[in-house]
């Protein structure tokens, strides 16, 4: 028997920001999408607009998996998982036992194919960079998101994730949340215009 597919599968009952009140919960499933398709937007921005020359489509796969491991762990909320170095080290070891018992999970001969979207290899050491950005931004649009619905409780972590993606000095990221960021504030009748 093996449990990797219907393991990955649970993501769906895992939910973000479990420390805020929440209009609308967010489960890792969804995140996981937004970032995939982030991540592939960005490196297609690195590729067209800003000359680069990085693979769009591993980004998205990269995305695609990066927080499958909380599908045995949970997601640690953020102020806990980074609230000093001792917690932040033993979160990784953590998240790195969850990496190999998914692996695990797989017939041997797949282990190979899987293990660079747990464990980073260095080919995809470029994209990862694209993925926290997406990550971040992914973060950004559900905090814009939950404003819309009239919860304040997200205004904080609007402020110090917007601030946090300006700071990570990319211009891809930037150009994203120029261009595309403002119409996540827009009704459905105004995205159709």
């Amino acid at each position: 028997m093996n449990g990797f597919f219907a393991m990955l599968s649970r993501m769906k009952y895992i939910n973000r920001w479990a420390l805020m009140r929440n209009a609308h919960n967010e489960n890792l499933c969804e995140h996981s999408f937004e970032v995939s398709v982030i991540a592939h937007a960005l490196v297609t921005l690195h590729n067209t607009k800003f000359g680069g020359s990085l693979d769009p489509e591993r980004a998205a796969v990269l995305g695609l998996f990066h927080d499958a491991p909380e599908s045995l762990t949970g997601d640690l909320p953020t102020p806990v998982k980074y609230d000093n170095e001792e917690l932040r080290r033993a979160y990784k070891a953590v998240e790195e036992n969850a990496c190999s018992a998914l692996l695990s999970m797989l017939p041997r001969e797949l282990r190979g194919s899987y293990e660079p979207l747990f464990i980073p290899a260095e080919d995809d050491r470029p994209l990862w960079r694209f993925v926290k950005a997406a990550d971040k931004i992914s973060a950004l649009i559900k905090c814009i998101d939950e404003g819309k619905s009239g919860n304040t409780e997200f205004s904080a972590a609007e402020s110090s994730t917007l601030e946090y993606i300006k700071k990570m000095d990319m211009p891809e990221a930037d150009y994203f949340l120029e261009t595309f960021i403002p119409s996540y504030g827009m009704t459905l009748d105004e995205l159709k215009k």
